[in-house]
């Protein structure tokens, strides 16, 4: 494929032995496999990284775009094993498992320079964007990819709704597997064993057809025990059971001609999140009704008191017994240990095809084609109250179906390149989720103002789709030596349908037709949504422009605008019928973001600087409509931000360092008739610390002509955050600081073995949280794991 300028391509041809990232990433697999006689002191110096920010190959240091990049080799010596671990080295990013509101630890809940979004339900899209080979994820489960057979991750930091479209509002984060290789058969294979009985594995092999034909296959393992015990049972929370295939098949099918096809399959069976309890406001109606109807002494219902005698509760004389729920500390175990008794849940099956195929019209026109279908399944059940009694679960499973085609035509031409594409998304999504509420024995009249007592439920069945349809178009002239300008724009249109049926056991004085009896609501609970379609459209147009300029060959200069927006959508969860028996959409968010950058290179030491600001417009809020989470576009918020990024490399030493400032302003929240704001101007928005910074330091000792010994240490700090909109102390996060050491021995004959620490400081730190305190009156949290201890050997062929 010859999309690039001559001075480009040969750029890009003297690095095709390796790929180097800003963040210590090492040389790719064709690097390694260069025996040692042919590594010259100046390969030890930091190479040329190659990027695709601007869906064409180029260099990091002339892309006018924030972006950190990792090789396969790096992610491996950071102990990267998933996407969420990449928070620990990227500047303004937090990538969070275990969405909120799911219970599935596949859920990834991704924030860039404070944008994102919560809630991981499939009525909601992300805002951040995941790609797995130029292929759009659609859904949170699935983002939560195994780092396995990788040749690079690259995290586009800001607006990128210009290339990659909609939902890219916070970036882009970009996993591009490794292809197969003309030429030899070769291979590698790596076997892990640690702590809580980790054994993880993988093999790749790479598989020579004919002269111009190649074959990629790989797979992967991880199974761990739970570092969470529910003391009920003794089942382990948070484990790890992890089943990963991937196949390609690359063909040179003529000149000009190429086509890549792509597989991968993704399975989890895993005990559940590990969350568990941290907080109860024992005022709120439902944990003060379950201590009622036990009797607890003093205990009252705030909308209905209970006094001994109280003729509205049956008896005149309720019994008051001494139960261990009146004790403040009954409750809590400690931040792994589980009290709940509810059953919990954690699967998904993720799987994918792709075809992408390029042609190559002249030296200067490339036609692509990227094809593309993607099917998820996953279910979450989780105990959201963490106590011992059954009182609140949530049960959400979803199937999911999603098609996409895009077509690029790209030009180089010398000063001029550019890009322009249609793109054509269409996702179909069936979810049922239900909430079980089951408190215990409760006197009469309780029972009829909880309209369901034991086992009564809510229960929802949504079917949702997407029609996207985008067109765009990116150019950039080189209008003098070292002056570079770049536009673009583009038009995205959703169509989104959603048809919903609500059952809800709570008392309804409305009539209704299709009434569900239950034992105890004789007559029925109300259906809230009728199924009939309910459609809404979503358009945008977006755009991007900078102006690059090279002020001397060592540093480049660049400032940038863009404007992206994530699609609008339907709220699907209710407890009261919404008006006129509709649901109430939300509508799209927009970000625009004015961007400063530097970029130097003195050839040992790299440095990268981006200063940001971003205004964010109709952010997509949660409110409660009683207990329930509703969004709603009443927030408006100004983020400003500053990130660095340096690399050093001198021989055998490397160091490598990040940091982001970000300070966050919620201007202004819109009041909602009938919801109760769950966040106020001058609070804090999710994910966004103030300060993130990491550094890693390692060396080569060499200890024969093919054997070096390799110590490192990787280290990082985060400032106190917060998980959802609004203070609640029980699941905020002071700044913690988390540290890796590893020590590698290693052989040019393609074997090394490994042995290290992750979390090496035991830090006790969140990496999850939720509260619904004023309604449902309950918090949980999930905590990372402690210390771990690993061993690994691995051979390459």
């Amino acid at each position: 494929m010859n999309i690039m300028s001559g001075t480009r391509r040969r750029a890009l041809t003297s690095t095709a032995l390796g790929l180097a990232a800003l963040c210590g990433l090492p040389d790719t697999a064709s690097a390694q496999s260069a025996s040692a006689q042919t590594q010259s002191a100046e390969e030890a110096q930091p190479q040329e990284i190659i990027v695709s920010a601007r869906r064409r190959e180029e260099t990091l240091q002339e892309t006018p775009v924030a972006v950190t990049v990792f090789s396969g080799e790096a992610l491996e010596d950071r102990q990267i094993t998933q996407t969420q671990d990449l928070e620990r080295f990227t500047p303004s990013l937090q990538f969070k498992p275990a969405g909120q509101l799911s219970g599935n630890s596949a859920a990834a809940v991704v924030f860039i320079r404070g944008v994102g979004q919560l809630d991981p339900t499939a009525a909601v899209d992300p805002g951040v964007g995941v790609y797995i080979d130029d292929v759009y994820v659609g859904r949170s489960v699935g983002g939560t990819i195994e780092l396995g057979d990788i040749d690079s991750v690259q995290v586009l930091r800001g607006p990128q709704g210009t290339l990659f479209g909609r939902n890219t509002i916070g970036g882009a984060i970009l996993v591009k597997t490794r292809e197969p290789q003309f030429g030899a058969f070769s291979g590698k294979t790596r076997l892990r064993i640690g702590e809580d009985n980790l054994i993880e594995g993988s093999t790749a092999l790479n598989l020579p057809i004919t002269s111009n034909m190649a074959a990629r296959v790989s797979g992967g393992f991880r199974k761990r025990d739970g570092y969470v015990i529910r003391e009920f049972d003794g089942l382990g929370l948070g484990n790890d059971n992890v089943y990963t295939l991937n196949a390609s098949l690359k063909w040179e099918a003529a000149p000009g001609f190429n086509l890549l096809l792509r597989g991968d399959y993704t399975e989890r069976n895993e005990n559940g999140a590990p969350f568990v309890f941290a907080g109860i406001n024992e005022q709120a109606p439902v944990p003060a009704i379950a201590s009622v109807g036990a009797g607890c002494p003093g205990a009252t219902i705030p909308f209905a008191p209970l006094t001994p005698g109280n003729p509205r509760f049956g008896a005149p004389n309720v019994p008051l017994i001494n139960d261990p729920r009146c004790a403040n500390d009954f409750y809590n175990r400690g931040p792994f240990v589980n009290g709940g008794t509810a059953p919990v849940q954690s699967t998904s099956k993720v799987w994918g095809l792709s075809a992408t195929a390029s042609l190559e019209l002249s030296e200067a026109l490339t036609l692509k084609s990227i094809t593309a279908y993607r099917d998820t399944e996953a279910r979450g059940i989780r105990d959201a109250d963490n106590t011992p009694f059954v009182i609140l679960t949530t049960d959400v499973g979803s199937e999911s179906k999603q098609f996409s085609q895009e077509l690029q035509l790209q030009l180089d031409a010398g000063p001029v390149s550019g890009i322009l594409g249609a793109y054509y998304f269409d996702e179909d999504t069936n979810e049922r989720a239900s909430v079980p509420i089951s408190f215990p024995p409760t006197p009469a009249v309780i029972g009829s103002i909880l309209a369901g007592g034991p086992g009564s439920r809510d229960l929802q069945l949504s079917v949702l789709e997407t029609r996207s349809f985008a067109v765009f178009g990116e150019g950039t002239w080189e209008v003098a030596t070292g002056l570079e300008l770049t536009g673009g724009l583009r038009y995205t249109e959703d169509r989104k349908t959603y048809q919903g049926t609500v059952l809800n056991l709570f008392p309804s004085t409305r009539p209704d037709p299709n009434p569900l009896p239950t034992a105890a609501i004789p007559q029925g609970g109300p259906l809230f949504i009728f199924p009939t379609p309910n459609r809404e459209t979503f358009s945008a147009l977006t755009g991007s422009a900078s102006i690059r300029y090279q002020i001397a060959d060592w540093v480049s200069t660049y400032v940038s605008y863009a404007r992206s927006f994530k699609s609008g959508g339907f709220n699907t969860r209710y407890n009261a019928p919404p008006a006129g028996n509709v649901p109430i959409p939300f509508d799209e968010e927009t970000v625009d973001s004015y961007e400063l950058g530097a970029k130097l290179d003195f050839g040992a030491f790299r440095l990268n600087l981006a200063a940001f600001q971003a205004d964010y417009q109709d952010i997509q809020l949660i409110f409660r409509a009683g207990p329930v989470p509703l969004l709603f576009n009443a927030g408006k918020a100004r983020i400003r931000g500053f990130e660095a990024e340096a690399s050093y490399r001198s021989g055998g030493f490397s160091l490598d360092g990040s940091i982001s400032l970000l300070d966050d302003d919620i201007q202004s929240v819109t009041p909602i008739p009938g919801a109760t704001a769950t966040v106020v101007p001058g609070d804090d928005l999710p994910l966004t610390p103030s300060f993130q910074g990491s550094f890693g330091v390692a060396y080569d000792f060499p200890l024969t002509d093919t054997m070096k010994l390799t110590p490192r240490f990787d280290g990082s700090y985060t400032s106190s955050l917060v998980f959802i909109t609004g203070s609640v102390p029980e699941i905020e996060q002071d700044g913690y600081f988390v540290a890796n050491a590893s020590l590698t021995l290693s052989h040019d004959d393609g074997w090394k073995l490994q042995g290290g620490l992750t979390n090496l400081f035991d830090e006790r730190y969140l990496i999850q949280g939720n509260a619904s305190l004023a309604t449902l009156g309950y918090a949980e949290r999930i905590f990372a794991r402690p210390r771990q201890w690993f061993l690994q050997a691995s051979f390459q062929f």
